[in-house]
């Protein structure tokens, strides 16, 4: 198993990709990524390398979301709303055409879970199916037709 320090180097992009598909929320998935590091140094000694570290990572990851969605819905008044993320910031940011890019960034988060998380696993996580199918305690074959799935209703949206 490699250095800590070689983890994070490797591995902060893609945990905070996947975290920023999940909340869409840059200064919480950059948050988060950190309490995942912090969590991950804290376990490394009971890692037992039977997934990938990536994987590892991503359910620590999604764990700390989960946690961090308990814990404001507790200390949220019943009547306060979260402020929506700004779409022309996560995705459209980085494409020229921004029309484009908010059209399909409005087409992916009108997606229903899980398509809209495996899509994003796959196409900004760079995840493999199997990685994938490990995040869901599901099976290649699963991650691949639910990824397919996306895909055409992004099609079939996007038309």
């Amino acid at each position: 198993m490699e250095d800590f320090e070689s983890l994070y180097t490797r591995y902060y992009r893609a945990v905070y990709a996947y975290l920023m598909t999940l909340c869409r929320d840059e200064h919480l998935a950059a948050e988060l990524t950190q309490e995942t590091f912090f969590k991950a140094l804290k376990a490394l000694d009971r890692f037992d390398g039977r997934c990938p570290v990536n994987v590892w990572l991503c359910r620590i990851a999604k764990n700390a979301l989960i946690d961090a969605k308990r814990k404001n819905a507790r200390e949220l008044p019943a009547d306060a709303a979260p402020e929506p993320p700004d779409p022309a910031q996560t995705v459209g940011a980085s494409l020229e055409d921004r029309d484009a890019a908010l059209q399909i960034h409005r087409a992916l988060h009108r997606l229903p879970d899980p398509y809209r998380e495996v899509f994003w696993l796959r196409v900004y996580g760079e995840l493999s199916f199997a990685e994938i199918a490990g995040l869901f305690d599901k099976t290649e074959s699963w991650a691949r037709v639910t990824y397919h799935r996306a895909r055409a209703k992004l099609k079939e949206e996007l038309t």
